[in-house]
């Protein structure tokens, strides 16, 4: 494969190279010259050179950027060994990676790799790290022992919990425990801490303008959005358009959730809505206005379509939704054009062992003997 998607350097091709007896332009850069094509074309050369030799370094710093990550989960008993899934991930392009646990072997083999990383730590374990000593040593274990080999990009705190999960009230003190500890290492400008939602704590999402976090989700969410705003970490937003789709086919078209909808299926004020997608995100927005946060941003922590196992879920449709979310993030939303929207894909890889719906055994963009289920790359 070429890559899951196609790298932009910003760069033009070498045919863009033009000479004339006054001057010579490189990728729009002018050198003049007055003693004629010779030294102009040599110039040239040389220029073309330099830009031979930085080419792999402009394409990294462009991978670096770029804002598709993938998600990689291994709730199954038939998954390649880690070296063979970070070496996978390059092979395709992907830069962006998140993990659910502080997987040892998933740690060593990215080491050195470069890809930046979304650390998560299972909802089991804020309980104990609500102690600030233990969320210190659970730090420096699992992120100083690795740093800087391993990119963390973000620490995920929790994930999906409700207000009414007995997790619930430890999330903020371990989030602020592991906040306090990375910042004792001065690393809380690289490696920014957060948590991972679920669209449910909303109580009103339609239209995305009348977004809101629902009642008895406000004293739960409310001092966390507080704590993210006050250390500029994003939102965590798991969005899944597919369950949304699902459960109201009555009211919600499969187009509309797959990107491919003609028109403007919901117009909000000034606001037209193509996507479901789209709607949900600026729903997120809207509440976190409403909670007094409005600069806190969203990162899309989860998002993905089932290949097999229920309601359209076909290969087809994943494909459509995988390719066109891609696409689509560097466009921004409605409410926020032009904001690219950092987004994890769900999953890399089918996973045998989840449930209990069968749907959550291919969420993967590969199978696990490394064959891609999609073509994904333009």
């Amino acid at each position: 494969m070429t890559g899951l998607w196609v790298e932009e350097t910003g760069l033009r091709e070498y045919r863009d190279l033009e000479i004339d007896s006054k001057n010579t332009y490189i990728y729009g850069i002018s050198i003049s010259s007055r003693r004629g094509k010779k030294r102009n074309t040599l110039m040239a050369a040389t220029v073309l050179l330099l830009i031979g030799l930085l080419l792999p370094y402009l394409k990294l710093t462009a991978a670096q950027t770029r804002p598709i990550g993938v998600c990689y989960g291994r709730v199954a008993n038939n998954l390649p060994s880690d070296q063979e899934v970070v070496n996978l991930y390059h092979s395709n392009g992907i830069t962006k990676m998140r993990i659910y646990d502080p997987n040892e072997p998933t740690l060593q083999a990215l080491r050195g790799s470069n890809i930046e990383l979304m650390l998560g730590i299972p909802n089991g374990d804020l309980q104990a790290l609500s102690n600030p000593s233990v969320a210190s040593s659970w730090v420096q274990n699992n992120i100083l022992a690795f740093t800087p080999d391993v990119k963390f990009r973000y620490v995920a705190v929790g994930n999906e919990i409700s207000p009414s999960d007995e997790a619930a009230s430890f999330v903020l003190p371990a989030m602020q425990n592991i906040y306090n500890a990375i910042a004792s290492a001065n690393l809380q400008a690289q490696t920014k801490v957060s948590t991972a939602i679920q669209t449910s704590l909303l109580g009103n999402s339609y239209p995305p303008s009348a977004g809101s976090f629902a009642d008895n989700a406000n004293s739960y969410i409310g001092p966390i959005v507080q704590f993210l705003k006050q250390t500029g970490a994003p939102l965590l937003a798991n969005i899944y358009p597919y369950f949304s789709y699902i459960g109201d086919t009555k009211d919600i078209r499969l187009d509309y959730a797959l990107f491919t909808s003609q028109g403007t299926p919901v117009q909000d004020g000034s606001l037209g809505y193509q996507n479901l997608f789209d709607a949900s995100l600026d729903a997120l927005y809207s509440a976190l206005e409403k909670a007094g946060a409005p600069d806190v941003e969203v990162v899309v922590s989860e998002t993905g379509w089932p290949s097999e196992g229920g309601d359209a879920a076909t290969v087809d449709n994943a494909n459509t939704y995988y390719k066109n979310m891609i696409n689509h993030v560097s466009a921004g939303t409605p409410k926020r054009p032009g904001k690219v929207i950092e987004t994890y894909l769900f999953a890399m890889f089918d996973e045998n062992q989840k449930g209990p719906a069968e749907t959550e055994r291919h969420f993967g963009l590969f199978s696990p003997n490394k064959q891609p289920k999609y073509k994904l790359d333009n």
